[in-house]
């Protein structure tokens, strides 16, 4: 990445455009680039800096971000006006790119304190988890928690983060096989058996097709004194099941406040990699700082989780290159097929992307955004391929397939194992999450500055000039550390996380 007088960033040598570091006015002209600016050009967007005839590529990143709609003069503005997506084919080159990963011997590993659990799980927080098997049983769970968030009954218990309900649209009037029904299930169970629990109820209505009895004999739970289940039906009535529900989750908490952190290493750490309400500098700043974070909590034996399958479309051809094998390159493909089929047949598109809110921060198209999104995943190998919610078994760096929505990406990712949420925003996001607290990198200072109140790190020093990317990378890690052992991340203090649980619904409503 090279300066040009402090105005634009070339990020490589082939690009055909430069990036506004500031508002820029017309006829001025950029050193370095050699060209003038034609019309204004917005913070954050694309000049060209060569003629761009009409149909050519349009390269960032030296990678394709698209195609000229019309002739495109040198200082023009670059944007939704004359830059279109379009299908291109792409060089899957499977494990062409594979690194040495250098794994740190574990004495020399970093550490944090958190919670051992009984199953060799290892958690960040120390909730008890209210889930609920149907939308109709969510009112009776809100009502089960309040009981607890908004009395006295949790004041002499200070070693535990709450007790939160965790409630959902679905879970009857759907089909009881399939994708649909598959994702709730898996969803379910990574939150029954969530490190960041210390107890577990599950609440349902008693009539619905998502029966909890399926549930326990799918993936084999086993009731026991801090994961119990019931129903509104068997259980006579709401106040009758609030009121069992309150005694069974008070015989919970002292075990659960008895609970102390212990010192373990980093290699216990899942991170979800996130990034939502983004601009041209997410791709610049805040993502490849989080994956130089990210290769780092590699290098400890921990394990990052990068999502949002349609917002890495246009960009896979990067993935496959460093899949440990052609199994798994194929895997992620398999996903992106999956993707178009899925788009195709509900009348939508791949291109769909980006925003309105990701356009005017200067992202033109889906592969401009797919591109600055990826880099969250770092640069080691890409050592596995989940489908959603599906339990994450492998170390290292991975990819689980979900949608671009970040409530419901994220959802998916804490149900499989992630025990700590990194989300990069430009427009700025305001999400939080329960059980697993999230932490929000600013990829702009101004933003930064404008809502520090949300905001943990402001990634947009990187731009400003003050930082490397290398220097945030390690500051973001350090901070991974901080908030697994313990202290509250801006969203967790501001109280989020409660209505952030969207499992993802695919399927007929029946």
């Amino acid at each position: 990445m090279t300066n040009n007088a402090q105005l634009t960033i070339r990020l490589n040598a082939n690009d055909n455009v430069v990036v506004a570091r500031t508002e820029i006015l017309p006829n001025t002209f950029i050193m370095g680039e050699n060209v003038t600016t034609n019309l204004p050009i917005p913070r954050g967007h694309k000049i060209a800096s060569v003629p761009i005839t009409k149909g050519d590529l349009i390269r960032k990143y030296d990678q394709i971000i698209g195609f000229a709609m019309e002739n495109i003069l040198p200082g023009d503005h670059v944007h939704t006006h004359n830059c279109e997506f379009r299908m291109f084919d792409r060089d899957y080159a499977y494990s062409t790119e594979l690194r040495e990963t250098l794994y740190l011997p574990e004495s020399k590993r970093r550490t944090f304190q958190g919670y051992k659990r009984k199953n060799g799980k290892v958690g960040t927080r120390n909730h008890i988890g209210i889930l609920t098997s149907v939308n109709c049983s969510a009112t009776v769970a809100r009502y089960i928690a309040d009981t607890f968030n908004k009395t006295d009954r949790l004041n002499e218990f200070s070693n535990i983060d709450g007790v939160s309900a965790f409630v959902h649209a679905t879970g009857c009037g759907m089909a009881d096989s399939g994708e649909g029904y598959e994702n709730l299930q898996r969803t379910l169970w990574g939150y029954a058996q969530h490190p960041n629990f210390a107890g577990v109820l599950i609440v349902g209505l008693g009539c619905e097709v998502n029966q909890i009895p399926f549930l326990l004999d799918a993936y084999g739970l086993e009731l026991n004194d801090t994961f119990q289940t019931m129903t509104i039906q068997e259980s006579g009535g709401t106040r009758k099941t609030v009121e069992e529900a309150v005694e069974r989750i008070t015989s919970m908490l002292p075990a659960a406040n008895n609970v102390c952190r212990e010192t373990v290493s980093a290699s216990e750490l899942t991170v979800a990699l996130q990034c939502g309400g983004s601009d041209a500098y997410s791709g610049i700043t805040a993502n490849p700082a989080l994956g130089n974070a990210v290769d780092r909590l590699v290098e400890n034996g921990g394990t990052g989780i990068l999502s949002e399958t349609p917002e890495i479309y246009g960009a896979e051809h990067l993935l496959t290159r460093r899949a440990v094998d052609h199994s798994v390159g194929e895997k992620l493909i398999e996903r992106i097929r999956w993707w178009e089929d899925y788009t195709e047949r509900n009348h939508g598109s791949m291109d769909n992307n980006p925003s309105p809110g990701n356009k005017a921060g200067g992202l033109t198209t889906i592969l401009e955004k797919s591109l600055g999104a990826a880099a969250k995943g770092g640069t080691t190998n890409l050592a596995g391929v989940y489908k959603y919610a599906e339990p994450v078994d492998t170390k290292g760096f991975v990819f689980m397939d979900s949608p671009g929505f970040d409530p419901a990406s994220i959802t998916g990712q804490v149900a499989s194992g992630a025990n700590l949420v990194c989300f990069t925003t430009g427009r700025g996001s305001v999400y939080g999450c329960k059980p697993s607290p999230s932490i929000k990198l600013s990829t702009n200072t101004a933003m930064y500055e404008r809502m520090s109140d949300d905001m943990d790190i402001n990634c947009g020093v990187i731009v400003d000039g003050e930082a490397t990317v290398q220097e945030v990378g390690e500051k973001i890690f350090n901070y991974f550390l901080e908030i697994a052992s313990g202290q509250k991340s801006k969203s967790e203090s501001l109280g989020f996380g409660d209505n952030e649980f969207i499992p993802w619904q695919i399927g007929a409503v029946m």
